[in-house]
């Protein structure tokens, strides 16, 4: 197998590698069947260097290890390093998180202290303990409101001297892309530019359609997808459509959201209801912990959805998927029809791989 770009310097010697990380994506990539490419190979061995640095520790006279934002399309094995590198780096103070997860915990934390001096340090206090390497994953901004509380977020880790490690598919002069508000992002952008080595991750193939083998599909990947919508599509992927007298309405904070049925750890939602009303993230994460067997039916094609319904589906597949909800979707369409559009946003490629490692059944 090929490591790619390592250098004189990298951990490999002769063909086996001889430090922690290095040793654990050598291993797991054997026994995946993957030929590691030269910007996998490269993240390797900058995740491997950093693992070593943060090792020995601080010192009087060592600078703190630069972070590391990682980027690229979707399916280029980003997660799969980030996870790997959690595994294998064998460091105190380390801890990995999802950005929804992470900024809705940050925002339940500045909201417990409100009208406080430093909201923002309380909260990290609270939510980072003693963490000294923060692994931030799918790393994306798209609401100026978030974006404003990341520039201070940035700033006060780095002054804290906590390391950061974060994947996205963004570079990041792309982050916050709205022309309305992107120039308000650029002092966040320069400071990961600046206190960050910037790699991208971008090789030809597409891992997430390779299945060297088969394995029994656990939690969000057991799910299915289905088109075109139809009774005898959920019989087949063992559900039953709910009646129209089983309708429920959820709390949500303050919020209230109809659902077509709740049977014990299974919510079952239309598309109207979840994604063309004004629910949001926190909505989501918040019924994720509640329900482990997630319905959504009546999925229409993205392109002729509100840009506004469109980034509610895309966070919502985020949110199941990261949390690894079970997830059923009935659709109009098969899934390239569903996301075929130009104008729709980059981050449905990712809920396009997202949706792909479900069960697909054409009835």
């Amino acid at each position: 197998m090929s490591f790619g770009s390592f250098s004189r310097r990298s951990p490999m010697t002769g063909t086996k590698p001889t430090t922690p990380v290095a040793r654990y994506f050598h291993q797991e990539a054997q026994r995946r069947g993957y030929v590691l490419d030269a910007a996998q190979g490269n993240a390797i061995l900058h995740l491997d260097r950093l693992a070593e640095r943060l090792r020995r520790g601080p010192s009087l006279f060592r600078q703190a290890p630069r972070s590391l934002y990682l980027w690229g399309p979707v399916g280029r094995g980003k997660s799969w390093l980030m996870d790997g590198f959690f595994r294998s780096a064998d460091l105190q103070g380390l801890r990995r998180t999802h950005f929804h997860a992470f900024f809705r915990q940050l925002h339940d934390g500045m909201f417990r202290r409100q009208g406080r001096p430093d909201a923002l340090g309380g909260a990290l206090d609270e939510l980072l303990g003693d963490c000294r390497l923060l692994c931030f994953d799918e790393f994306h901004v798209h609401d100026i409101g978030d974006a404003m509380l990341i520039t201070r977020l940035f700033r006060e880790l780095f002054r804290r001297k906590i390391t950061l490690v974060c994947t996205s598919n963004y570079a990041p002069r792309q982050l916050l892309p709205n022309p309305l508000y992107h120039e308000r992002f650029l002092p966040a952008i320069r400071l990961i530019e600046t206190r960050m080595e910037v790699l991208e991750v971008a090789g030809a193939r597409d891992y997430r359609t390779i299945s060297p083998r088969q394995e029994i599909a656990s939690g969000y990947a057991s799910g299915g997808y289905c088109w075109p919508a139809s009774c005898a599509c959920l019989d087949e992927l063992g559900l039953s459509a709910p009646e129209r007298s089983q309708r429920v309405i959820l709390q949500s904070g303050a919020r209230t959201l109809q659902a077509r049925a709740v049977c014990g750890d299974l919510v079952w939602f239309a598309f109207a209801d979840l994604c063309e009303a004004p629910t949001a993230v926190m909505d989501y994460l918040a019924l994720g912990e509640r329900f482990s067997t997630w319905v959504l039916d009546g999925v229409p094609p993205m392109a002729r959805c509100s840009v506004a319904a469109q980034q509610r589906f895309i966070n919502l597949v985020d949110v199941l998927y990261d949390n690894d909800r079970r997830f059923f979707l009935s659709a109009e369409k098969a899934l390239p029809d569903l996301v075929e559009g130009s104008d729709l946003p980059a981050d449905m490629q990712r809920t396009a791989s997202r949706l792909a490692q479900l069960r697909q059944l054409r009835c």
